[in-house]
């Protein structure tokens, strides 16, 4: 989650699992008046939402997804990888409740003046059919979030095929040069390399050559790849990005 803050709003960029009040927090942090942009609809970034009485931009394109990772059981479900001794402290009273109203729709193009801090949202789907980044434009910086990352989630249904992911990485990359030096990341440290883009994009060439390590993964019983090894300071061929895909989600189907 990212607060952004210039000098007359605030931008809360997702809002986790929605356990717990991450409302209390943004309030401690800042007393501007905070608006909310979720970059996709996943259980891990949109469920803390319904909690804030602003406004709340997602992609309608992600609507499908949300409703499905907003079921309570799945929400549960997505704890799986979680120590025990936190989820063990969770009541059920610290699920933020379902959302009762549409969100605004965050499209390709938006723009969000917080006052000399310039917000601009590009559309990458593929993690999700809405996934969203979004550029700092005043201070040359991305945030690629789950859409374009070290470890980029591609083999869920609602994921788009690698040949499709490709097209949307090439669109983003040439609406985006020049215009950041630095790449911010939702999971790990948060930082990523600038090259972030670039990589993945290679990461798809290699997919789609057959050029793969192919890795067995697993994730909440879903079994696919992760296209390039890796070791614990990073990929083993010193490349940046990666993605996890299933073989049978490679070239979307013809018709």
């Amino acid at each position: 989650m990212y607060l952004a803050e210039g000098t007359e709003k605030a931008a809360l960029i997702d809002t986790g699992s929605g356990i717990g009040s991450l409302r209390t927090l943004v309030e401690s942090l800042t007393d501007k008046p905070c608006i909310v942009l979720l970059t996709h609809g996943h259980v891990d970034h949109a469920m803390g939402a319904p909690e804030f009485d602003t406004e709340i931009y997602m992609n309608p394109a992600d609507n499908a997804v949300h409703d499905e990772h907003s079921n309570l059981e799945f929400r549960k479900g997505s704890l799986q990888n979680v120590p025990e001794e936190i989820v063990s402290k969770i009541e059920e009273s610290d699920y933020i409740p379902l959302r009762t109203k549409e969100y605004l729709p965050l499209l390709h193009g938006d723009t969000f003046d917080l006052g000399g801090l310039t917000l601009e949202a590009y559309a990458c789907p593929g993690h999700t059919p809405g996934s969203m980044t979004i550029l700092f434009r005043e201070e040359r910086s991305i945030l690629l979030g789950d859409a374009c990352n070290p470890f980029t989630f591609l083999f869920s249904d609602h994921c788009l095929y690698v040949e499709e992911y490709k097209e949307s990485l090439k669109t983003l990359k040439a609406q985006t040069d020049g215009k950041y030096d630095h790449v911010y990341l939702s999971h790990g440290t948060g930082d990523g390399e600038a090259n972030m883009i670039e990589g993945v994009i290679q990461v798809c060439d290699d997919i789609m050559a057959g050029n793969t390590d192919d890795m067995p993964f697993d994730f909440m019983g879903e079994k696919a790849f992760l296209a390039k090894a890796l070791t614990p300071t990073g990929r083993a061929d010193g490349g940046v990005g990666n993605i996890v895909y299933k073989k049978e989600r490679v070239w979307k189907p013809k018709g």
